[in-house]
């Protein structure tokens, strides 16, 4: 007589569909034997953005920082950059049309010259190049006495009939009383080439400094 086997059936394999029937693998799935494992790639990692962002949308950019409506009506200003000679001549026709103007239109106001010479010293010490700043503090008040010419050149008394030598001499006069003008400008101009000198000073030094090697770990 055959003897009954005693035990527990083993479990039959179950059939699986061939790899055609399956779902496609998305990018990120590992195969180890017959199970599939996906891996999704975690945010941060080498070659994932880190942050999801939605198909047909970008991303909104951030608004530019303005600054102070001074500051911005100073940058759409010109910036030219002049030689010394070309600061030189700029600053000297320019003072002298401003003579002109203010003896024709105000009889020769001092005042009127005086402030007008303010701003044209400024520009003059913001548009004159780097490498001849120390130009600017020199040509500004040589500017100032040329656009006296036209003013002491028209006053009573200091006409063309005294000479050359009356119409120094009334020049000479109106630096003296005019010297609180005179002496501004120039500090302005003084004042913004050691501003702009100091600063090209600075930007040379941080470009000349050497960078320190990476240090291994």
């Amino acid at each position: 007589m055959e003897q009954q086997r005693t035990g527990t059936p083993s479990r039959r394999p179950r059939p699986q569909a061939p790899l055609s029937q399956q779902a496609p693998l998305s990018k990120g799935a590992l195969i180890e034997g017959a199970s599939v494992y996906r891996v999704t790639a975690r945010p941060g990692s080498p070659g994932q953005p880190d942050t999801p962002q939605r198909p047909g949308k970008r991303p909104t950019p951030r608004p530019a920082r303005q600054g102070p409506p001074v500051v911005a009506a100073l940058r759409r200003l010109p910036n030219p950059r002049l030689t010394g000679l070309g600061a030189g001549l700029f600053v000297c026709t320019l003072m002298l049309v401003i003579g002109s103007l203010d003896q024709l239109l105000f009889d020769g106001s001092a005042i009127v010259y005086g402030v007008l010479f303010l701003p044209v010293s400024a520009l003059t010490a913001f548009w004159v190049r780097g490498a001849d700043l120390v130009t600017a503090p020199i040509s500004v008040p040589i500017a100032f006495a040329v656009g006296l010419l036209p003013i002491t050149g028209g006053s009573e008394g200091t006409g063309g009939s005294g000479g050359i030598g009356v119409q120094i001499m009334a020049v000479v006069t109106a630096l003296a009383v005019q010297a609180g003008w005179l002496y501004g400008g120039t500090l302005v101009a003084g004042l913004i080439a050691t501003v702009r000198k100091i600063r090209l000073m600075t930007t040379r030094r941080r470009t000349r400094r050497p960078t320190a090697p990476a240090r291994r770990a």
